[in-house]
């Protein structure tokens, strides 16, 4: 049964903005869920360099938008809405007009919000995928808007864009902050070393970041080899990769929560106790 499927299961979550969705979907299969949210989303301290940014896309300095994050989406508009909400409709307006390219289901569900969707959805949820999307547009001379994951400045998506010729406008709408302190970080390590943990669910790289910015490596690297370890989509575990860590619970094509728990549950069941 569904209901069953992760029974006796211990799952560490470091989730912060969906993190009782996900839990829940974990509860319901008879999980027991170990909260422990990594990082916090915030809106970018300062308002105005988002604002000017909506200003030059809305007088038509915008070709093309890459959307990196369903996130990046929302928060921009909600910047308009409380801050300049006279610049909105003209927003929506130029939003319609360009060649929207999206880095996944995430930002493309954003546009579907607001009524609209991608002309280019990158056949790989990645920066390489979304470089790979391009190739085939002519981009000398154009100038493309491009929504920051948090303030990472993804150099390689940036070299590709002017390789290909283009003006490259960015804007960074959130931040990520830390969220839970460093002892209930380390409190988390120390449980999944001492074997108390079946599974830790990663939904974001700045959880990965996080994780391994926090604790001592020795630890860290004896938390991750005592669980199995996974990842709501390629971003995700690529961070991982970075670390030397191998995710084997992976969902196959849609990279969300709902799917990840899928995944774990078809790959490791319940407990062995419970079976």
């Amino acid at each position: 049964m569904q209901e069953q499927s992760l029974n006796g299961r211990k799952i560490a979550v470091p989730e912060t903005r969906e993190l009782d969705v996900f839990a829940s979907m974990l509860e319901r299969r008879g999980a027991t869920v170990l909260r422990c949210p990594l990082v916090a989303i915030l809106d970018a301290p300062d308002p105005q360099p988002v604002l000017a940014w909506v200003r030059r896309f809305n007088a038509g300095e915008c070709d093309y938008l890459i959307l990196l994050t369903g996130e990046g989406l929302r928060r921009i508009v909600a910047c308009i809405d409380k801050h300049a909400p006279t610049l909105r409709p003209e927003f929506l307006e130029q939003l319609a007009k360009i060649r929207k390219v999206t880095r996944g289901p995430k930002p493309a569900k954003a546009l579907r919000e607001l009524g609209l969707k991608p002309e280019i959805a990158a056949e790989s949820p990645t920066t390489k995928g979304v470089i790979e999307s391009l190739k085939a547009e002519v981009l000398a001379g154009k100038a493309v808007g491009v929504q920051l994951y948090g303030t990472e400045p993804n150099l390689p998506l940036m070299q590709a864009l002017q390789g290909f010729g283009a003006r490259v406008l960015t804007v960074a709408p959130y931040i990520y902050a830390d969220k839970a302190d460093d002892a209930a970080v380390t409190a988390l390590l120390n449980q999944m070393a001492g074997g108390e943990v079946d599974i830790i669910a990663f939904t974001s790289t700045p959880q990965v970041e996080r994780l391994f910015a926090v604790g001592p490596p020795d630890l860290v690297k004896k938390a991750l080899e005592r669980v199995e370890v996974a990842a709501v989509g390629p971003v995700a575990a690529d961070a991982l990769a970075r670390h030397g860590v191998t995710v084997r619970l992976i969902p196959q094509d849609s990279f969300f929560m709902k799917p990840l728990t899928t995944a774990m549950a078809d790959t490791l069941g319940p407990a062995p106790h419970n079976n």
